[in-house]
Formats: structure tokens, sequence, C-alpha cells
């Protein structure tokens, strides 16, 4: 029976090492921040201490590694494996990259552990060995999963391990192309007493499967659980180590999903892909903007607004909603879903002081629809449009589209990649896009009208008077 190997005590927070676990960091002073991690082997302490060591070896046999220059480098992201879900494989950059890992996150119930195991599916049919590794559901609970599902499901193979020594040793007898570990925080390495989910264990078995990928060439995906502020559990690390980091989001009381790639060695970040939950699993959309815009023709009222974002390098229509009414009690609600607050309460601030509309006696409550969040200042002018909108109580043309970033002096500045706006825009049926003066391309579109616009008092001035 092999050796324990020895293990430490280090902060996160200024990385001091101590031999047993204590409440508070004698250094630091921050508080349970100790966890445990394998201690790495003894070295000399002195440069001429190492330089004999390294002379010693070379004499003793040492290997010398080989430095190829970095155009001769042969890599595996030439032949990626594809999915057969079409949105997957574009966030991922066009498909699975051999020896890459990858990490999935999103709240309990989302679907990370649904679509992964039609990832498996879609694999397997396409002749991908695949191995499903359970550390949470048990096989019966992944079964009934695969029955509901369909297809090749089935045919995936299922082990139902938590130990890392195992999972690895397995790996390396079945050689699959991709193995998907749900969760790592269910799974843990004897070398570490601590129990499976804290700091420690998880960064020792995140490094270990990284090395494992890239050493096997087998794809990796682990699922990761999010904290109660909605980043990944764990140490931070573990984002870093791996090669992309998805996040599946969407709200529970919805039939859809998005999956966003926050990180990508492979591809661009804040890609986004759409699916739509159905009994047979999630199915991918096609066309996200007609999803987004659905019910707007049905109901079109005031207060109602169009915007078109990029999520990563796709461009996509979204409706911004804004309700203005007088407070009932007590100092005004600001309540945005979808939407920074922090800068809904400077366009407000923009909008009282060059616009005229005062919002200090009225509730503001902003919605972007679909529980997509807007991050790009390219939204700015649809939600002030939606306020001045809600304010008058006149509903905004419902064929138009407002695209521009609004500064501090009221006026409509300039955004990237209109033209593929604009084009979006002309592709869902729009008629006209306001956009900033200096974001007027040269080329005109042939079926949509695009007015440029200096500040907010004048496109007020258009559309409400």
């Amino acid at each position: 029976m092999s050796a324990r190997l020895k293990s430490v005590y280090r902060c996160t927070n200024c990385g001091a090492d101590y031999p047993k676990w204590a409440g508070k960091c004698e250094v630091c002073g921050e508080w349970n921040t100790l966890v445990e991690e394998l201690a790495a082997p003894k070295t000399a302490s002195s440069g001429a201490a190492r330089r004999r060591a390294g002379i010693a070896a070379m004499g003793s046999g040492g290997r010398v590694a080989a430095t190829p220059h970095i155009r001769d480098v042969v890599g595996a992201e030439d032949h990626r494996l594809s999915t057969g879900l079409d949105e997957f494989d574009f966030v991922l950059g066009g498909g699975v990259v051999p020896g890459s890992m990858v990490l999935v996150g999103g709240e309990p119930g989302i679907g990370k552990s649904t679509i992964l195991l039609q990832v498996a599916a879609q694999l397997e049919a396409r002749g991908s060995r695949t191995l499903y590794v359970s550390g949470e559901e048990s096989p019966l609970q992944v079964k009934l999963r695969a029955d509901r599902l369909g297809g090749h499901a089935g045919d995936v193979e299922l082990l139902g391990e938590t130990l890392l020594e195992t999972i690895l040793a397995t790996g390396s007898e079945r050689a699959p192309a991709v193995m998907i570990v749900d969760s790592i925080q269910t799974v843990f390495t004897g070398d570490l007493e601590g129990a499976p989910g804290n700091v420690g264990q998880v960064r020792e078995c995140a490094a270990r499967l990284m090395r494992y990928a890239k050493e096997s060439g087998t794809a990796v995906f682990v699922v990761g659980h999010v904290t109660k502020d909605g980043g990944i559990a764990g140490p931070k690390t573990l984002e870093h180590i791996v090669d992309t980091v998805l996040y599946f989001e969407g709200e529970g009381s919805l039939d859809y999903r998005v999956l966003r790639a926050t990180k990508n060695r492979f591809g661009s970040v804040d890609e986004i892909g759409v699916f739509r939950m159905t009994e047979q699993g999630l199915l991918p959309v096609e066309n996200p903007s007609a999803l987004f815009l659905g019910d707007r023709e049905k109901h079109h009222a005031s207060g109602s607004a169009v915007s078109a974002t990029l999520e990563g390098s796709r461009p996509i229509l979204i409706e911004v909603q804004a309700l203005a009414v007088k407070a009932g009690f007590g100092t005004p609600q600001r309540v945005a879903t979808g939407f920074d607050g922090r800068r809904l309460a400077l366009l407000l601030a923009v909008l009282d002081k060059r616009a005229g509309l005062s919002f200090a006696q009225l509730d503001v409550f902003l919605n972007v629809v679909g529980g997509v969040r807007m991050q790009e200042p390219a939204g700015d002018l649809a939600v002030a449009a939606a306020l001045a909108s809600s304010v008058y109580d006149k509903a905004l043309p419902a064929d138009a589209v407002f695209i521009g970033e609004i500064g501090l002096g009221g006026e409509i500045r300039a955004v990237s990649q209109i033209e593929r706006r604009i084009a979006e825009a002309e592709k869902m049926g729009m008629q006209v896009a306001y956009v900033g003066e200096r974001s007027v391309p040269k080329r005109a579109p042939r079926a949509i009208r695009v007015e440029g616009v200096r500040d907010i008092t004048t496109l007020f001035r258009g559309l409400f008077r």
C-alpha cells in the first residue's frame, strides 16, 4: 500500500502555510481561509544548491526537454468533435476540442445534466465513445433521464463513482473521446482528508482532471455548482484552470435556457446559445430574436422598445419594457430585471437633466424580456425610449429599433458593428432604426430606414410631440 502524501493548510487570501488547521490566519488576520492542499516536495533553498542539483541530475542521466518552434507545434483544434447541437457547438467555437476541459455552471435544476447527457448521446451516435461519470445521481436516475431523452442516450457508458483515482483509472482504461463528470463538487481524492466539495479537494481534483485531459487527448466536461451570488462554487482557480467556462442561465418558470461562454481559449467569449426545454430535452433555437419578440406582436403598449444587442458575435433583438407610475409612499422604487441598477440610475438622471422628465415622484420598473441580461451600453437608447414612452403614455412604433449609447450630456453615441445590428433588425421586419448620428452606415440598407439622432431631446421631440 502506497504511503499517504503529506498535506498542508494554506491560506486562500495570502498563501501562508500551516501544518494544521486554524480558524484564523496569523499572517493576514483573515478567518476561515485555511484549506487543505497537497504539500509540494521540498527543494533546495539556495540558488547555488539548485544549480548543483541540476548539474547532478544532468550527470545522472537527466533528460533535456525538447524545445520546438511554435510554428511547428501540431494541435488538436483542427479536428473538433461536432455534438450535433448547433447552438452548443456555436458557443464552444465550432465543436469540442480534443484534450480540452470545459466547466459548465448554472442554478440547480436549470438543465446542466440534461444538456450534457444529450451531448453524450449525440457523440455516441457519431461514433465517439463517451463516458458519463455521475457522482450526484444514482445509475437508475441517470437511466430514467436517458429513457426520457430517447435516441442514443442509452448507449452512453456510465460510471457511478466519486473517487478521483477510480475515475482516472477507468478513463485511462476505456479511453473515451469525451468524459463528463457530474459534478466536480462530489469528486474527492484519497490523498486529502477534506470532505468532497471543499476548496482543497475541488482544486486538486480539477488540476488532475486537466492533466489527464491534456495527456490523454480526452475532452473533459465538469459540472460546477453555483453560489447564492451566481458564481461557480469553489476556488476562483477552478475557472482559471479550465479551457472554457459555460454558464447555463434562465428563469425556472420559462421554457427556454441561455448557454453563455464567459471564457473560451478556443473561440469567442460572451457567445450565447438559446435552447427550449421540452419533454424530449433541450432543443436549439435557431432564431433567438424571433423567440424574444414573439409575444410583442400580440400585445404592444406604451413603455416597450426594441434594441439590437451583440451577444459575442451574434446580434439579437431584445425587447425592453419600462413602467413609471406614481409612488405610493416613501422613497420611489427603482427595480431593474436584466439591467444594471446603477446604469438605470444614471439614465434616469440624464433624462431628468437633459430631457426634462422628472422621476422624483415615480416608481420605476424596468424589465428585459426573456430573462436575458443586457450588458452593453448599446441598449441605453431603448431603455430611455421605453421610460419616456411610459411617462408620456404613448406607444412607440412597433416596427422601430433603438440602438445607441447615451452620454451624460444626453448625446447619443456611436456603437460598434452597427451594420450587423441593423441587418438583424431588417431581417426581423423592422422598418426604422434610430441610431446616433455618427452610427449611420455609409451604405443604406434596402428595407429599413436609418434615422441618425443627435441627442435624446431631438429623439423625444420627434416621437412624442
